[in-house]
């Protein structure tokens, strides 16, 4: 019979036996110390290869340079750093844009992966709640790549078993702030792998002149600004519907004009016809001209021209049946574009219920029978909740400029973009810095994509009232 000592938490057994008082001790199971070094040249090997698969080019370089340096000696290793310099000095000199492709970012992404990611994965991870530390061991998201441009971090990486995109949408902030930077997007590029961009600078930050009117009559995407990788954005017209949202003076009128401002050869050309409709008359007014008959201000007069397109869609929709599914601009059936500024004025703070129902209805026809027939809708405003804008969703395309709450973001951009990095209730207010900025959210992209449209000043839009007075007018 034995019984436990109290307050042994070895759990060792004594004897009760009167003759003797024998202890019983569990044997203590060691790792031999061959196993553990075992393990770690094992690690040391698979650190060694990861180190040649990801950076192959920095490690033969090293390689053969060591190889040299033992063969020949250090002057030889010195002449040949020479020799080395002075060709990338006149690559350098040469071909500027293909050295910064090739050497300058891949050097910075090598840098920053390791002083910058790799130094701070761990901690970053396990805090953040996308780590797992158990029984001793952190179970980490695997760093895949790292690779620069001008402006941004792209990280690749590779998810744990049993997490979701949302894991880490959700913890964009953490992710900013524990990797230095003012914001992360979260992209899938393709199962199980994400790319997590750090912006490093904005070059939004500076407002845009107005663009050049276009020397060729297009209807295809209109050239409006700049992306936030510094290349050029053109926005979808034909085709499509376009929603814009933002706040009072977050740059709805940017956005508005400089569609505007991209279609005037093809309106010049008789390609598109440009019908306006401006509740409040303060902005689309300073180009009256532009749009010849085609301009409403008075709801009774804006309740007309939609259903004025809404006959002219019907019409079309009635000789295309059976022979065409898609539209192509041309002189007999132009591309109409339909621009309304404050379409909440019209949809929900319109005190006359009969307009107000007439408008929503022409509305509601247009952007779900319209882009196949050539008549698009391009509106305007600054409420996105639903009881304002009941329609909203019928809108493909949507972009928010600031918004006053970060639920609206949602609202305008549907559930998700926000997770995903659009962050349109941070914009800022001051209209140098913010005035403008949006995010783009498109149908056939879920991403959101951060832009700036140019801004066309009263003058600029005087010149091309001036210079293409009524060619947006008529049918």
């Amino acid at each position: 019979m034995f019984k436990r000592l109290p307050g042994d938490e070895t759990r060792n057994l004594v004897s009760t036996t009167p003759d003797t008082a024998v202890v019983f001790r569990p044997a203590v199971v060691q790792t031999p110390a061959i196993i553990t070094i075992i393990i770690f040249v094992w690690r040391c090997l698979a650190g060694l290869v990861r180190l040649i698969l990801v950076h192959p080019i920095a490690t033969v370089s090293l390689s053969a340079l060591f190889v040299l340096w033992r063969l020949a000696g250090w002057l030889a290793v010195v002449v040949t750093l020479g020799v080395l310099a002075s060709a990338l000095t006149g690559w350098f000199i040469a071909d500027r844009v293909s050295f910064t492709r090739w050497m300058t970012w891949r050097l910075l992404a090598f840098w920053r992966r390791f002083w910058i990611y790799r130094r701070h994965w761990q901690p970053v991870m396990i805090v953040s709640g996308l780590g797992r530390h158990l029984k001793g061991r952190d179970y980490l998201p695997h760093l895949v790549r790292v690779e620069c441009d001008s402006w941004a971090d792209r990280v690749t990486v590779k998810m744990l078993s049993g997490q979701a995109v949302k894991d880490w949408a959700d913890r964009i902030e953490h992710l900013a702030h524990g990797f230095g930077s003012v914001s992360c997007r979260v992209t899938v590029q393709r199962a199980g792998r994400l790319i997590l961009t750090f912006p490093r600078r904005d070059p939004l930050a500076v407002p845009i002149p107005a663009l050049p009117v276009p020397e060729t009559a297009s209807v295809g995407p209109v050239e409006i600004g700049i992306r936030e990788d510094g290349e050029p954005y053109r926005l979808k017209v034909h085709g499509t519907h376009v929603l814009i949202a933002g706040a009072t003076g977050a740059g709805k009128g940017s956005y508005l004009w400089s569609a505007i401002r991209g279609l005037l050869p093809a309106a010049g050309a008789g390609l598109v016809k440009l019908w306006a409709l401006d509740p409040k008359r303060m902005e689309l007014s300073y180009g009256r001209a532009l749009f010849g008959d085609r301009y409403a201000a008075t709801p009774g007069e804006c309740a007309d021209l939609l259903e004025a397109a809404v006959a002219l869609m019907q019409e079309r929709a009635d000789r295309f049946a059976g022979i065409r599914r898609s539209h192509a601009p041309s002189a007999d059936d132009p591309f109409v574009l339909v621009l309304v500024d404050e379409v909440a004025f019209l949809t929900a703070y319109q005190s006359d219920k009969g307009l107000r129902q007439r408008i929503t209805s022409a509305l509601a026809t247009l952007t779900t029978q319209g882009r196949a027939v050539g008549v698009g809708v391009m509106a305007a405003l600054q409420d996105p909740r639903k009881e304002v804008m009941n329609i909203r969703n019928l809108f493909p395309d949507k972009i928010a400029l600031r918004l006053d709450e970060s639920e609206q973001v949602d609202m305008v951009l549907g559930d998700g973009a926000r997770d995903r990095g659009a962050l349109a209730d941070r914009i800022s207010p001051d209209h140098t810095r913010g005035a403008g900025i949006g995010y783009v959210r498109l149908e056939a992209d879920p991403d959101p994509v951060r832009v700036r449209a140019a801004y066309v000043t009263d003058s600029d839009i005087r010149a091309m009232a001036a210079e293409f007075a009524g060619a947006g007018g008529g049918r």
